[in-house]
């Protein structure tokens, strides 16, 4: 397609991004999501919007007029058009959303960072970690949104035990970035099955059958 044909597209994307967000999913594990909105074009253009733009940037053309975000766009696809020849290839978008995924990941990394680094020290600790995110909740026997806290702490201690390479449940940021998105890091691959298989084994027999795939594709939206 022409420069000026994908230009009017992405506007239209943009008119639809004002819709009110949908409901966030859960991560999944085997690849980084471009968006915490579910992927339902029927519904919502959002989770695209989010995954073109980033999640920031979507956030700031949320709040401008449709001159503005035609604009906007218009710089956005002037740097998609790498060979600068007027065209946008799919190889060029392919590229450009594989950027915006890893900008999203080191924005989330960021993010959580400053959240988890209690002492300031350049490095967060296991212990910093489980304080900062589950502190509050593992006093409480019985929550009431339903989730087993308790389990979850397990289950993240054994990932950030793999992805804290020399063992001193100290992790530094690159190490940080390995717990918090293991499917980037080739050492991380084992952790990202096994988490993958107990999510959907269901019965813990150590076998997916078809109705447990079935349900596990339903509960992340069928987009798979």
């Amino acid at each position: 397609m022409d420069l000026r044909q994908f230009l009017m597209c992405l506007s239209l994307c943009t008119a639809f991004a004002l819709s009110k967000p949908t409901e966030k999913k859960d991560r999944v594990h085997h690849e980084p999501q471009l968006s915490d909105k579910v992927h339902n074009d029927a519904q919502s253009f959002d989770y695209d919007h989010d995954a073109f733009l980033g999640a920031e940037e979507a956030k700031t053309f949320d709040q401008l007029t449709p001159e503005e975000s035609k604009e906007r766009l218009g710089k956005i696809v002037s740097k998609i058009d790498d060979d600068k020849d007027g065209f946008v290839t799919v190889d060029e978008l392919k590229d450009w959303i594989k950027f915006a995924q890893k900008r999203w990941i080191y924005e989330d990394v960021e993010r959580q960072w400053k959240g988890h680094d209690l002492n300031e020290d350049g490095l967060v600790s296991w212990e910093e970690y489980k304080n900062a995110t589950y502190g509050y909740v593992l006093d409480d026997p019985d929550p009431d949104d339903g989730f087993n806290y308790k389990q979850m702490m397990v289950r993240d201690e054994r990932r950030f035990k793999m992805a804290d390479k020399d063992g001193d449940l100290i992790a530094t940021k690159e190490e940080f970035t390995a717990f918090l998105h293991p499917e980037e890091y080739d050492y991380m691959k084992d952790i990202v099955v096994q988490e993958t298989m107990e999510d959907i084994d269901k019965n813990a027999d150590g076998f997916i059958d078809l109705e447990e795939y079935i349900g596990w594709q339903a509960y992340q939206g069928g987009d798979r």
